[in-house]
């Protein structure tokens, strides 16, 4: 667990892409109308959750006045309002919203990182800037032991994911993993089953393109392959019992 701590604090203090820390800097400064009294985050997110977890989700950036608004993975946007709905329903949040790093939000067998820490302009990091962090991504792999599961949420995360097995020897190409949503792949024998989803931006789910009900899909497959269905139905029911109305 300090191992873990002491990662995300690095990660915080990370300056190897000028660009993106400009833009996330610009952003904090210029605000969103609805946020002038929030003071921004404006650096890279760090990667947070149950240092226990044998379920990582990976998603792709913090949003401008998201992440990089409130200092947290998926806070203060509404992709965050889909997924931490859909991890509470599906026991791996101990409350069904997120809107700051003080809210008393707790994981549950869950970890949440990113292909890229810092907010990127229009969503897309480049190909260097996700080299760049991907470290980061290896030492978190290296540091969950328990993994039994990786939630890819969106291609670009899936396929970084799939870089990293790929620079590791784990798998030879990534040609032979297709990109769909609430697909199950296994990699090779020892490592965790890759679940592929569609990412919950606005534009996925104000589209229909994902629904509510997918993205339940994604993470009740993952319960199953992580092997939680049975153990973890006392802690499921405690969390929501404890949460608030």
């Amino acid at each position: 667990m300090q191992a873990l701590a002491i990662l995300q604090a690095q990660i915080s203090k990370c300056e190897f892409c000028p660009r993106l820390r400009k833009h996330s800097t610009d952003i904090a400064s210029a605000k969103r109308r609805a946020y002038r009294d929030w003071d921004y985050w404006a650096k890279p997110v760090p990667a947070f959750g149950d240092p226990g977890a044998r379920v990582l989700i990976l998603g792709l950036a913090p949003a401008a006045h998201g992440a990089n608004r409130t200092g947290r993975m998926f806070t203060g946007d509404r992709s965050g309002d889909w997924l931490y709905r859909a991890l509470y329903q599906t026991g791996f949040a101990s409350q069904p919203s997120s809107v700051s790093r003080d809210d008393g939000l707790t994981l549950i067998d869950a970890y949440i990182t990113a292909a890229a820490h810092c907010a990127p302009p229009g969503n897309k990091p480049t190909l260097e800037e996700l080299g760049n962090c991907r470290p980061y991504l290896e030492r978190e792999l290296d540091l969950l032991t328990n993994l039994r599961v990786v939630v890819a949420l969106g291609r670009i995360a899936f396929d970084d994911y799939l870089e990293v097995l790929k620079s590791r020897g784990v798998i030879l190409s990534r040609a032979a993993f297709s990109f769909g949503h609430n697909l199950r792949f296994k990699t090779a024998p020892g490592e965790p089953v890759l679940i592929s989803s569609y990412h919950p931006s606005q534009q996925n789910t104000s589209t229909g393109k994902l629904t509510e009900k997918m993205l339940l899909a994604v993470f009740e497959n993952a319960r199953a392959a992580a092997g939680l269905d049975g153990e973890e139905k006392v802690k499921r029911q405690s969390s929501k019992a404890k949460s608030p109305k």
